[in-house]
C-alpha cells in the first residue's frame, strides 16, 4: 500500500514541478523512477533492494508474476487512444507540404539510418534495430510544447513543431506496433510464409475491430443511448474492450486495434469529442505519472551499463546531429522557410513519452520471450528520451536566440470575441499585416471568421488550454470585443501578462459610459463607443474606411462629427508608414501627426463635402470680428 500510494503522490510531485520549472513531465519522472528503483537498490539500500519494486522474485510484489505487463499493456492502450484521438485527416490535407515531408521523409531517415546505427554500433539484431529506429521516430506534443511554450518564436517554426510532433505521435506508434508485431511472430529469427500470413492477421484484426468499434461507440453516443455521466467511462470501457478483444483473436493485434479507433473516432466529427478528450487526457495524465516511476523503477542496473558508454554517446549524436538535421534539411528543400530556422528546428526534436512507454512494454515482452537483444530496447530508447529532453529544455531558448528566430517583438493580436464587428475589424488588420486570431466559445462565429481567411480559436477565457498553445507565442496585444464585460475584463487580467506584452484593449462598459469622469486606460475607441453601439453600426454599414489627416485640429473635427453621428466610429489612426496605432480619448493626444496619416474608422463613409463647408464656414466666422475690429 505504501509504495502504491507513493507512485502516485510522486507522479502527481513530478508534473507540478514540471510545470514549475517549464519542463516535459517525462524528464522528473523518469529521474525519480531511476532514483527510487536502480540508484536506490545500488547505492541508497543497506540490503540492495529497490524502494519501489514493480516485480519481486517470486509471486509477490506490486504486479506478481505477469500483471506488470497486463497494466502497462493497457496503460499504454489506453494513451495510444489518446493520440489517436487528436490526428484529423482534414488538418493533415491542411498543413502544408514541410510538415507531411517531416512525418514521412524525415520519419523515413530516422527509421533507416537509426537501425544501421544501431545495428554496427551496439551490433544488436536488424530486427531490434529497426524495432529501436521505430521507437525514436516518435517526438510528442507533451515534450515539445513545455519546450517551446515560453519561446516567442515565428509561427512558422512553432507550428512546424506543434503539429510534426501532434501528428507523428499516433503514426510513429503505429509504426513501432507493427515492426513489433511482426517481430514476435517468429522468435527463431525465420520469418517463414507462416509468420507472414500471422503478421496479415494481426493488421487485418486489428484495424478492422478497431475501425467498427469506432463507428459503433459513434453510433451509440450521438443516438444518446448512453446517459451524459456515463459517457466517459463508457469510452474507456470499449477501449479497453477492443484491446483485449482483438488480441483474443489474433494475438498482439491489440495495440493496433486502439490506434487504429482512436484516430477514426478524432476523425468523425462527434459532438462528444472534445468532452471525450479531455477526460481521456486527465486519465492518460495519471497513467503516465504511475507509468514511467514503474518502468524507470524496474530497470536495473546491469540493464543500464549495457548503454552507459561511448557507443551510446556515438549514438546519440548519430541520431541527434545527424539524422535529424538531414531528415528537416530534406523535408524543407524549397520550402519559405529560411536557413537559421531550418536549423533551430533540426535541433529542436525531444522524444516523448509514448517511445518510452512502448519501448519499455516491448523491451519486457521481447525480453521474457527470449528474443535476442531484447534487453538493450528499453535503456536505449529510455537514454535517447532523457538526452533529447535535456538537451533540447536547457538550449532551446539560447540556440533560438543565436540563430534569430527568438522574436524581439510580438505583434499578433489576439481579439476575444468573434461576433460580425470583431471579424470586421481582424479582416481588415490582418489585410494590413497583422497576424489576428479569433477565440470564441461559438463554433459557428469561428466558421465565419475561418470563411474570411481568419484565425480562430473554439474556446472561452475561462479554459486554461489556451495558455498551451504555442502556436500563440507572437501574440503581443489582447483586444476584448464581446458584450460582456466581466468577460472583457477577465480576458485581459488572465492573459494579459501571456499574450498583452505590447497592449491590453477592452470595450467600455455600459457604467463607465453614462461616466464621462471616468476614462479607464485600457479602453479601445472612444468613450462613446460601447458593445451595443459597435454592433448597431456595423449591422448598418459593415465597412472600415480611411480618410487622410490634414492636421490635428482636422482629426478632432473628425472625432467630433463621428460623435454627433452614431452611424461613424473612429477605431485606429495609420501613420505614413502604414503602422496601425489605438485610438482613444487617452492616447491620440499624445500622437504626432504628419503629411501621410489616416483616420481609420467604422460605418459610412465621411460627408467630405460637408466637412469642408463647415471647416470653411469656421474659418470665415473667426475672421469677420477680426476684419471689423
Amino acid at each position: 500500500m505504501v509504495e502504491l500510494s507513493g507512485i502516485v503522490i510522486l507522479g502527481i510531485l513530478a508534473q507540478w514541478v514540471a510545470w514549475k520549472l517549464k519542463i516535459p513531465a517525462i524528464l522528473p519522472l523518469i529521474l525519480i523512477g531511476l532514483l527510487v528503483g536502480p540508484f536506490a537498490a545500488e547505492y541508497l539500500s543497506s540490503d540492495g533492494t529497490k524502494w519501489i519494486q514493480p516485480i519481486y522474485n517470486g509471486e509477490k510484489g506490486l504486479f506478481p508474476g505477469e500483471s506488470l505487463f497486463y497494466f502497462v499493456s493497457l496503460a499504454i492502450s489506453i494513451i495510444l487512444f489518446e493520440g489517436g484521438l487528436t490526428l484529423r485527416v482534414k488538418e493533415i490535407k491542411n498543413i502544408g507540404p514541410v510538415i507531411t515531408k517531416l512525418i514521412t521523409i524525415g520519419s523515413t531517415v530516422t527509421f533507416f539510418g537509426g537501425a544501421v546505427a544501431a545495428h554496427y554500433i551496439f551490433y544488436l539484431s536488424w530486427e531490434m534495430s529497426f524495432l529501436f529506429s521505430a521507437l525514436i521516430v516518435v517526438t510528442g506534443p507533451t515534450v515539445i510544447t513545455p519546450i517551446l511554450r515560453h519561446i516567442p518564436l515565428k509561427q512558422d517554426v512553432s507550428a512546424v513543431l506543434r503539429w510534426e510532433g501532434i501528428l507523428i505521435d499516433p503514426i510513429g506508434a503505429l509504426v513501432a506496433v507493427l515492426v513489433f508485431e511482426f517481430i514476435s511472430l517468429d522468435v527463431g529469427g525465420a520469418f517463414t510464409k507462416t509468420a507472414f500470413i500471422e503478421f496479415g492477421k494481426i493488421v487485418l484484426f486489428g484495424s478492422t475491430f478497431g475501425f467498427a468499434f469506432a463507428h459503433g461507440l459513434n453510433f451509440v453516443m450521438n443516438k444518446r443511448l448512453i446517459p451524459h455521466y456515463l459517457l466517459n467511462v463508457f469510452a474507456l470501457a470499449s477501449v479497453l474492450g477492443v484491446f483485449v478483444l482483438a488480441d483474443v483473436f489474433a494475438h498482439e493485434s491489440g495495440l493496433l486495434a486502439v490506434v487504429v479507433m482512436g484516430m477514426v473516432l478524432g476523425n468523425s466529427n462527434s459532438p462528444y469529442l472534445k468532452e471525450l478528450l479531455y477526460f481521456k487526457e486527465s486519465l492518460s495524465i495519471l497513467l503516465v505519472s504511475i507509468l514511467f516511476i514503474l518502468l524507470a523503477a524496474n530497470i536495473n542496473m546491469e540493464d543500464l551499463r549495457l548503454v552507459l558508454n561511448w557507443n551510446m554517446v556515438a549514438l546519440f549524436a548519430i541520431v541527434v546531429f545527424i539524422l535529424r538535421p538531414i531528415g528537416v534539411f530534406w523535408s524543407t528543400y524549397n520550402s519559405s522557410l529560411k536557413f537559421n530556422e531550418k536549423v533551430f528546428i533540426s535541433w529542436v526534436g525531444p522524444r516523448g513519452i509514448v517511445a518510452a512507454g512502448i519501448a519499455s512494454l516491448f523491451g519486457l515482452k521481447l525480453a521474457k520471450n527470449g528474443v535476442q537483444d531484447a534487453e538493450f530496447i528499453t535503456p536505449l530508447v529510455f537514454m535517447i528520451v532523457l538526452g533529447t529532453v535535456i538537451l533540447n529544455a536547457t538550449t532551446a531558448r539560447y540556440i533560438a536566440k543565436l540563430l534569430g528566430v527568438f522574436l524581439k517583438k510580438a505583434n499578433g493580436i489576439l481579439i476575444v470575441g468573434a461576433s460580425k464587428s470583431s471579424r470586421l475589424i481582424g479582416n481588415y488588420l490582418q489585410k494590413n499585416g497583422r497576424r489576428v486570431v479569433l477565440l470564441d466559445n461559438n463554433q459557428i462565429n469561428i466558421s465565419k471568421a475561418k470563411e474570411l481567411g481568419l484565425e480562430g480559436i473554439v474556446s472561452n477565457v475561462y479554459e486554461a488550454s489556451l495558455e498551451d498553445n504555442i502556436e500563440l507565442n507572437d501574440i503581443g496585444y489582447i483586444i476584448a470585443l464581446t458584450g460582456n464585460s466581466d468577460i472583457n475584463q477577465f480576458a485581459i487580467n488572465r492573459f494579459g501578462k501571456e499574450f498583452g506584452q505590447n497592449g491590453v484593449f477592452r470595450l467600455i462598459t455600459s457604467d463607465e459610459l453614462s461616466d464621462p469622469n471616468y476614462v479607464p486606460k485600457e479602453h479601445i475607441f472612444m468613450q462613446t463607443d460601447d458593445f451595443i453601439s459597435l454592433t448597431e453600426t456595423t449591422r448598418k454599414h459593415p465597412a472600415i474606411h480611411e480618410i487622410d489627416i490634414q492636421d490635428k485640429e482636422h482629426l478632432e473635427s473628425l472625432i467630433e462629427l463621428s460623435g454627433k453621428d452614431d452611424d461613424i466610429i473612429p477605431m485606429f489612426l495609420k501613420d505614413e508608414s502604414d503602422v496601425l496605432h489605438i485610438i482613444s480619448d487617452v492616447n491620440r493626444k499624445d500622437e504626432k501627426f504628419t503629411e501621410g496619416w489616416k483616420l481609420v474608422y467604422l460605418g459610412k463613409p465621411y460627408d467630405v463635402e460637408k466637412i469642408q463647408k463647415e471647416k470653411t464656414s469656421t474659418k470665415e466666422n473667426e475672421k469677420a470680428p477680426n476684419e471689423k475690429s
